[in-house]
């Protein structure tokens, strides 16, 4: 029987060190203050170009991360493929704003792809679309105001990008996540993204959307982008996950005054993002998705559900997804029953990447019980290990 609760299975591939300097970084991200601090002194450090790199790597970025570079990434794959977990290699550099910078985030970004084509252990490739995209461009596209014409060319070059790539996944095969982003540029990455998935998903779901449940209407916008692929003949591919830009939100929604895109409460995107895992299992035949997710409860309850309705666990059109360095007991346990799983697995240049790391350790402190899980669950192991010596 499935569990979350085995540390033997989830901690399989960890050395003593390995727990301990885990344990440590969990231990320092559960306090605010000091995750607080520590990013502006991080920042301040680096800029003054003073020597902290090698700390950087050797503790929060060798958790989080898998690399400096596609070919650094190469003995994390190859870790995750030994337990049966894929990897998705995330280029995770931000705050871009250049037409060189895009122009090279899209040259990396077909380069995973192409790294797929020689590698069974990267089943998806995964993007966000202001790495190729000027997000003030985007505000103005999705507010549907009028362009210049030198934006409209620049959207041009922005469309060509997004083509590139998911031509590339096409060829290869290989799937290719766009992410979800803020709601104020998101309508006009999910008409991009309907674009691409009428013209790459003929044959099969290459081309998936991202669906933040933590939106009051994300759920009803599932059922509707499945129509419309439905009736236009293509397989929509979509990831699920609960969102990333909550506070920012709801802090924009009033200052601004309009409505909260956000649920009321945490109980509303729980009951959303179950359903919306309900209705891709009973449309299977033609939906792939994703479930990508650190809720217990959600994966537990997809690997109920997809038994209920007779679904095997390998299914190629469902996988399981959660960041590398969390969660682990979820990735492992499901990777070990038989389930497809997959590690987001971030890489790029340290100083490049620090915005996402300094994210993932806020993110860590805000969100209740994560970081005392994964105490817990480190401390657990420990004690199994000393016992069986």
């Amino acid at each position: 029987m499935l569990s979350f609760n085995n540390t033997e299975i989830a901690f399989a591939d960890k050395s003593p060190k390995d727990l301990n300097r885990s344990y440590w970084l969990f231990k320092i991200v559960a306090n605010n203050s000091i995750v607080s601090i520590g990013s502006k002194l991080t920042n301040i450090a680096l800029q003054l170009h003073l020597p902290i790199k090698g700390i950087i790597k050797a503790t929060i970025f060798k958790q989080f991360c898998g690399g400096e570079s596609i070919d650094e990434c190469e003995s994390k794959i190859n870790a995750l493929g030994r337990s049966d977990i894929g990897t998705i290699l995330d280029y995770s550099v931000e705050g871009k704003e250049s037409e060189k910078d895009f122009d090279a985030c899209a040259t990396e970004t077909i380069t995973t792809i192409q790294k797929s084509i020689t590698n069974k252990n990267i089943p998806f490739s995964v993007f966000k679309v202001t790495g190729v995209a000027r997000f003030a461009l985007l505000e103005k596209v999705a507010a549907k105001a009028k362009l210049s014409d030198e934006e409209e060319q620049e959207f041009e070059k922005i469309k060509q990008r997004i083509h590139s790539i998911c031509q590339a996944a096409n060829d290869a095969g290989t799937p290719v996540f766009i992410d979800a982003e803020e709601t104020w540029i998101q309508n006009a990455i999910d008409d991009i993204a309907t674009n691409m998935m009428a013209k790459y998903n003929t044959q099969q779901p290459i081309v998936y959307n991202t669906l933040q449940m933590y939106r009051k209407d994300r759920l009803a916008y599932l059922i509707k982008a499945f129509e419309l692929a439905k009736k236009s003949n293509y397989f929509p591919g979509f990831k699920i996950v609960r969102g990333a830009y909550l506070e920012k939100e709801r802090n924009r929604a009033k200052e601004k005054n309009y409505p909260s895109p956000i649920q009321d409460t945490k109980q509303n995107t729980d009951n959303d993002y179950d359903s919306a895992l309900s209705f891709c299992l009973d449309h299977i035949d033609r939906i792939g998705f994703c479930a990508a997710t650190h809720n217990e409860k959600s994966a537990m309850k997809l690997t109920e559900l997809m038994l209920e309705k007779n679904i095997h666990n390998n299914n190629k059109h469902i996988y399981f997804a959660q960041l590398l360095g969390m969660s682990d007991h979820i990735s492992y346990n499901l990777a070990n029953a038989g389930y497809n799983v997959a590690k987001y697995v971030p890489y790029g240049p340290i100083k490049e990447v620090l915005p996402y790391l300094i994210r993932r350790a806020q993110e860590n402190t805000f969100v209740k019980g994560q970081t005392g899980r994964e105490l817990g669950l480190i401390v657990k192991e420990t004690q199994r290990r000393k016992v069986s010596k």
